[in-house]
């Protein structure tokens, strides 16, 4: 018995690696979107939870930081959702939300530098994945 190859449109081989990748990128969109949303609704709830540096460049009041973490918090879950789908239009949208997440998380900096670094890293991560490996799940 043969294994057939899938191959894509380039005639190269689909690779199951970059497959996984791109659902590595879906499913870490969705978790970093819960969790910002989680870290949104704590600043809105308790404006006293979080505290920031002063003299920061992006002044805003700790309730209009957690109003942006919740709002991109849903956008990127519901954007992690659709990159199941595997369209060119879902990767776009994914790939612009995780820079929209990087670009919060490096503003928000100062207020959980931890939470910051780890946004960062994953936002890059994602956007590498959907980069370099998001048309195998299509053709795949």
């Amino acid at each position: 018995m043969t294994d057939a190859v899938r191959t894509t449109g380039t005639g190269r081989p689909t690779s199951g690696w970059a497959v996984g990748w791109t659902f590595f990128a879906a499913i870490m969109m969705i978790m970093v979107g819960i969790f910002q949303a989680i870290a949104g609704l704590v600043a809105i709830v308790d404006d006293e939870f979080y505290v920031a540096t002063r003299n920061y460049v992006f002044q805003f009041d700790v309730t209009q930081w957690g109003w942006i973490h919740l709002i991109l918090g849903v956008v990127v879950g519901l954007s992690g959702i659709y990159l199941f789908t595997g369209s060119v239009f879902a990767r776009t949208i994914g790939v612009i939300m995780a820079l929209g997440s990087a670009i919060t998380g490096f503003a928000w900096l100062p207020y959980d530098p931890v939470w910051g670094v780890v946004i960062i890293a994953i936002a890059v991560s994602v956007i590498w994945a959907l980069t370099a490996h998001g048309r195998d799940v299509v053709e795949g």
